[in-house]
């Protein structure tokens, strides 16, 4: 009879009848069977700095810039090699009538193999050179991306705490003008209102549900982002909770603009090809000097050319080594080579001179904007302040008969609104706060 783990097959089938009774009496499933996966379906619970990990982790652009790196490095490296060692080994076959030689002048052989290394050639060197600053720059590149992801995470992950935020406060006035209805109703019935008061309750409660609507689609818009940020199956729901940008965001306000000069990524990459484009120059300027190049071939031959018929004397084995060298005596093309690297790296200099004013204005004018907002969320938070201490007041003279509870409804309409303006100020305030430091380069220091 056929056995599973030393039991037999009749013995476990009736061992799991029994036991699957016992564990739905506990409210428990039974054990997975070995081997198979289970799949966690509840909510993730994301902090901040979690989700942009994931992110970092998932980004199809990070990707996407890492094999740009890679095609970079790889690219500079076939201009270098021709400083390298080069072997190359070969054969052929032909027909020969008169003379034998090949279409390079080399006499016929079975076999040959031949060396070849530049030693001294300098506008290939200041192209190799060229090639590999732009390399560097790619690896710019792939920084600049990274702190795309981050900014775009973060700002996502906030402003999806806000919205949540938001909705709770939503549906809390969605209740109070459920309740101002109903009051207005009544004294409608007993002749204490206006029609027209039945009206404004209305259309308070169809706005307020018209908000919650919006709400609800740039929820499930963000929650969306962040899934494929994340790399979290869209099955399984996000959890996220209000937090503040770290402290080290906080301690970079003085030294912003030179901090943005040596860590912008668009002042990077523009000096990087500055700097390429001298290597390219001063490489074509040198253009006028020698090239040397170290050679040297073997070739076996064979009598079968009928070498001897032409030559003295006749081998089979053939060995050459030496140097060739070549002085350039007239040159136009070396002249007009110096003149295109001149251009580009004027042409250069003139970006980056730009991209420093434009980098610098950006800074100042975006810490302006983060001043601003530091403002206006503490004008939103005396607002607030202000509508919680007037419900209070409100609440205070219900308790005591002095007040109607429409009132203290509106009163509370008019805290929620409060509520979701300080929600809003903060977020713009984050906001402002990602765009400052991502343009002064600071932005991927925050997360180490």
């Amino acid at each position: 009879m056929k056995r599973i783990a030393g039991m037999p097959a009749l013995a476990v089938l009736c061992s799991a009848a029994l036991l699957f009774p016992i564990f739905a009496a506990c409210g428990q499933e039974p054990p997975p069977k070995p081997g198979s996966s289970m799949t966690q379906t509840g909510p993730v619970a994301l902090t901040l700095r979690r989700a942009i990990e994931l992110a970092l982790q998932n980004s199809k652009d990070i990707q996407l810039a890492k094999l740009q790196s890679s095609l970079s490095e790889r690219s500079a490296q076939i201009t270098r090699a021709e400083f390298m060692p080069n072997l190359y080994a070969g054969s052929g076959a032909g027909y020969t009538f008169g003379i034998p030689e090949t279409p390079g002048g080399r006499a016929p052989s079975v076999f040959s193999v031949t060396y070849t290394e530049q030693v001294l050639n300098e506008p290939l060197r200041g192209q190799a050179k060229e090639q590999q600053e732009q390399a560097r720059a790619q690896r710019i590149q792939l920084e600049d991306a990274r702190n795309s992801v981050i900014s775009r995470t973060a700002m996502a992950y906030l402003e999806l705490a806000k919205v949540r935020h938001s909705l709770q406060i939503l549906q809390q006035e969605e209740s109070s003008a459920d309740r101002i209805l109903q009051v207005t109703q009544e004294r409608e019935q007993e002749g204490l209102e206006l029609p027209v008061r039945v009206t404004e309750a209305k259309l308070t409660k169809a706005r307020i549900a018209q908000r919650r609507l919006q709400v609800e689609d740039r929820e499930d818009e963000l929650a969306t982002f962040l899934h494929g940020q994340t790399g979290i199956p869209e099955e399984q729901s996000i959890e996220v909770s209000p937090e503040e940008l770290p402290g080290e965001a906080e301690q970079e306000g003085a030294n912003l603009v030179a901090l943005a000069m040596v860590n912008n990524t668009g002042v990077r990459l523009a000096q990087s090809d500055v700097r390429a484009k001298q290597f390219r120059l001063t490489g074509e300027k040198r253009g006028y000097w020698p090239t040397l190049e170290l050679v040297s071939i073997y070739s076996l031959l064979a009598k079968f050319n009928n070498y001897s018929e032409f030559f003295n004397h006749f081998q089979y084995n053939n060995y050459n080594a030496g140097v060739n060298v070549q002085v350039p005596l007239f040159s136009p093309r070396t002249k007009a080579s110096i003149a295109v690297a001149q251009a580009n790296l004027a042409a250069a200099q003139m970006n980056l001179t730009a991209k420093k004013g434009q980098v610098s204005t950006d800074v100042r004018q975006k810490s302006r904007r983060l001043r601003e907002a530091d403002a206006a969320k503490e004008i939103a938070r005396l607002e607030l302040q202000l509508a919680q201490q007037n419900l209070a007041v409100l609440q205070s003279q219900l308790d005591e008969g002095k007040a109607n509870l429409r009132d203290v409804e509106q009163a509370r309409l008019s805290e929620n609104d409060k509520w979701i303006a300080y929600l809003d100020a903060n977020f713009a305030r984050q906001q402002a706060q990602l765009e400052l430091l991502k343009t002064a380069g600071q932005l991927d220091k925050v997360w180490q």
